[in-house]
């Protein structure tokens, strides 16, 4: 179903998406996300004729997930298309769109097989980060790497900033994330160093985006990934390393030398302490070594 056409056959989910976008200030990517789960879902459930959310009962939905279920889409999109479902009728209920009940309250998806993220351990970060080079766009790399595993950010949150966002002296950046909320993120001495060295470099002034692209203006997310492709093969890696990859590692590397659950939450702004919790998966054979080498009782005598 084309934009057009959802616009024109479900004035409903418009307004829900302008919403979205209007008020609530969620960016493009997410309000598409909502967009092609609630389209989506129409198409199955009404075909030959416009969406009418108003007569979806829980049942009509619970067999409509169960049939995207069967048809193989995975626990986590089931997931988002409930909370889709569950956002558009708070929404219309405000309005007095619809009168019954939220028909996607108390549905939840079928459980999938969870999926750890992956992870560098230390040595290959350092490998991946030490670029031997001091050219122009090596500087520039060399900054954007050092920062991703500093502090752990977003792809689209490292895009996003400026030189203004940036405090050297006191180690920090200020990043919005996702529901355009503020957090405040401590940047590490090698990063600090990095960043030092590019603005030296670049004369750039305050306003100026944090990282350019060769040619000028800001330098887009696609690049930010094809450059940190580009150095993993240079420097030997044998896996794909990509933004999210040294974000994963950056927590669960804090976590591992911390234990501090709560730190990592604030520092990944995760609205959601659950989302957190699935790098305490990670290192289970470190604290395997840890608890056999401290517990009085795990311990192997020596022959």
């Amino acid at each position: 179903m084309s934009a057009t056409r959802a616009d024109q056959l479900d004035p409903q989910l418009h307004q829900f998406l302008q919403h979205l976008q209007v008020e609530r200030r969620l960016s493009p990517r997410t309000v598409d996300a909502y967009r092609r789960q609630l389209q989506n879902l129409a198409e199955e459930l009404w075909p030959q004729q416009p969406a009418c959310w108003a007569e979806l009962s829980a049942a009509q939905l619970r067999q409509a997930i169960a049939g995207a279920h069967r048809a193989g889409l995975s626990s986590k999109s089931l997931a988002q298309r409930l909370s889709a479902v569950r956002s558009l009728f708070r929404f219309l209920r405000r309005r007095s769109d619809v009168a019954g009940a939220n028909p996607a309250a108390g549905l939840k998806p079928p459980k999938g097989e969870r999926r750890l993220p992956g992870v560098l351990d230390s040595d290959t970060v350092t490998r991946l980060l030490e670029i031997p080079d001091d050219e122009p766009l090596a500087v520039r790399d060399r900054a954007i790497l050092e920062l991703f595993y500093s502090s752990g950010l977003r792809l689209s949150e490292l895009a996003a900033l400026s030189w203004i966002d940036v405090d050297l002296a006191e180690g920090s950046v200020r990043v919005i994330g996702k529901g355009s909320k503020t957090r405040i993120v401590p940047v590490g001495r090698k990063a600090v160093a990095a960043l030092q060295v590019l603005r030296q470099q670049s004369a750039a002034q305050v306003d100026d985006p944090l990282f350019n692209a060769r040619h000028g203006g800001r330098l887009g997310v696609r690049a930010i990934q094809l450059r940190l492709r580009h150095w993993a093969q240079r420097q030997g890696l044998w896996q794909r390393v990509h933004p999210h990859l040294l974000r994963h590692s950056f927590a669960s590397h804090v976590l591992e030398s911390s234990g501090n659950l709560r730190a990592v939450q604030e520092l990944l702004g995760h609205a959601d302490i659950a989302t957190t919790q699935v790098y305490t998966h990670l290192d289970f054979q470190h604290l395997a070594q840890v608890y056999d080498a401290a517990h009085p009782r795990a311990k192997r005598r020596k022959d």
